[in-house]
């Protein structure tokens, strides 16, 4: 790679994140853990339910297929556990990139 290209991936890189913080900040009051522990509850709750779930399906078909009703209450229990952790790993990849305002709690 030239050296006017990695200026340009630099600048690039700058560039996203200046925005992304411009954008994505001032909506989202500063973070902590306190603040995202109710977050990381509900996800766990949502796996918790979906694995629950499986768990009922697997008791209660006694080795028979699994019905469509069935099925579909998994997948439901699947997409929300999906949609929340791909929602969690953007939140995660927002504070590394430096687009939100933390604050460490000291002990």
């Amino acid at each position: 790679m030239t050296i006017d290209s990695n200026r340009l991936l630099l600048e690039l890189e700058k560039l996203r994140r200046e925005i992304n913080r411009n954008v994505i900040n001032p909506a989202i009051p500063e973070l902590s853990i306190d603040a995202l522990t109710p977050l990381l509850n509900m996800v766990a709750q949502s796996r918790k339910a979906y694995l629950h779930c499986l768990l009922d399906m697997a008791e209660q078909s006694a080795g028979t297929p699994p019905s469509e009703e069935q099925i579909a209450r998994l997948r439901a229990h699947r997409e929300t556990y999906d949609e929340l952790v791909s929602a969690v790993n953007a939140l995660e990849t927002a504070i590394q990139r430096d687009y939100l305002d933390v604050r460490v709690n000291r002990r």
